[in-house]
């Protein structure tokens, strides 16, 4: 795999956003064997609503700033990134660039092709945009897009068997372009559950409920309000924790409050290992997903999940032996926690087989030695 000098790739994604695609790009970023690949990091800035994972956690990963390269779409800000990127990858002289996330999938792939013809292009899709984002005539025009960018790219990686066949059937690229690679994450840092409810403050005697990720609207945390009330008439002694802010935090906490639900909203958190130490159930309601990573953390963890089933969520949890996927609705999110919660001994087999699998199928060495390898193959 070595060669005369390490492949210089450029990882270019819009945002560090807390969220899934920050974790792994920082992950490779930090476990890239020197030798092999010399990587650079470039993104933009977040939002004021978001929290920025290089700054919140990854604070040893550095990366170049480019103003208006993140999510906001703004025709003079965005021509100014593509301007100032095309100038990063003059200035590092890369082998390949490898984009993230749709608005830097289209600037860098686009900016690569004047600035480097000859790099290599590789584009990751954690997720798409084809279910639960835009009206049928964006998306038309999202697909297009894509299309025309597969062109120009060498290798597609897709982080899910689900999302790879969404984007095949879309006509985004031919099935030979396509390398799946499951998300890695480091090992969690598991307590005892007796110990984690200690240490957060919380009833011992409690059944808890945990939700990981952002309050947006793709996620449907509008859901969380109808389990919750569902909790409250036949389960007085169970309650949800709910660790992630965005723009629908306000609200549902608002709701949340003027009906006495048991809900407890901790925000963004940097101790994910010691709140699902602390639960025993784990709960994913949304519309739309790639291949959500606090469900990987989750089963680290040991928990079963009860899952809405959308994108490549079913990658990691196998329906009835690691959790239960169910349609997309708050009716069958309810009725796959009833039997969770009516058997504890029953959570505890499924969430030790959702331990095994995540250790079978989700380590962070193989995901690094499967983009080094990628990477070789590309150039």
């Amino acid at each position: 795999m070595k060669s005369v000098r390490p492949i210089r790739v450029m990882q270019v994604i819009a945002r560090m956003n807390v969220g899934g695609p920050a974790v792994l790009v920082a992950d490779l970023m930090r476990n890239f064997d020197p030798d092999v690949v010399d990587a650079v990091l470039v993104t933009g800035f977040c939002d004021e609503n978001e929290s920025d994972y290089l700054d919140q956690v990854a604070k040893d990963v550095k990366a170049v700033r480019i103003p208006g390269l993140g999510r906001s779409i703004s025709p003079f800000r965005d021509v100014n990134a593509f301007f100032l990127l095309v100038k990063e990858i003059r200035k590092f002289k890369p082998d390949l660039i490898h984009t993230h996330t749709a608005k830097a999938g289209v600037l860098g792939r686009i900016a690569g092709l004047l600035a480097a013809p000859s790099a290599k292009r590789v584009h990751t899709f954690h997720g798409h945009l084809l279910h639960g984002y835009f009206g049928k005539g964006k998306t038309k025009l999202v697909i297009l897009v894509e299309k025309f960018l597969a062109l120009i790219t060498i290798r597609i990686i897709a982080i899910g068997i689900s999302v790879k066949k969404d984007l095949v059937d879309a006509g985004i690229g031919t099935d030979s372009k396509y390398e799946v690679i499951f998300p890695g994450l480091q090992h969690l840092q598991v307590s005892s559950r007796e110990a984690a409810k200690k240490s957060l403050g919380l009833e011992p005697n409690n059944t808890f409920l945990v939700y990981v990720g952002r309050l947006t609207q793709i996620k449907r945390p509008d859901r969380l309000l109808e389990i919750a009330r569902y909790l409250n008439m036949n389960h007085p002694d169970s309650q949800i924790l709910i660790a992630g802010a965005g723009e629908l935090l306000g609200p549902i906490k608002n709701e949340s409050e003027i009906e006495g639900l048991p809900m407890i909203f901790l925000g963004w958190r940097n101790d994910i290992d010691l709140i699902l130490s602390a639960a025993d159930i784990a709960i994913l309601c949304s519309d739309n997903e790639g291949i959500p990573l606090t469900l990987i953390q989750a089963s680290q963890a040991g928990l079963p999940i009860v899952s809405t089933d959308v994108g490549s969520v079913s990658d990691i949890v196998i329906d009835g032996v690691t959790g239960y996927l169910t349609e997309v609705s708050s009716e069958g999110l309810i009725q796959g926690i009833a039997l969770l919660l009516k058997n504890p001994e029953l959570r505890h087999t499924i969430g030790k087989a959702g331990e095994q699998r995540a250790r079978d199928f989700f380590s962070s060495h193989s995901m690094v030695e499967h983009h080094q390898r990628l990477y070789s193959q590309s150039l």
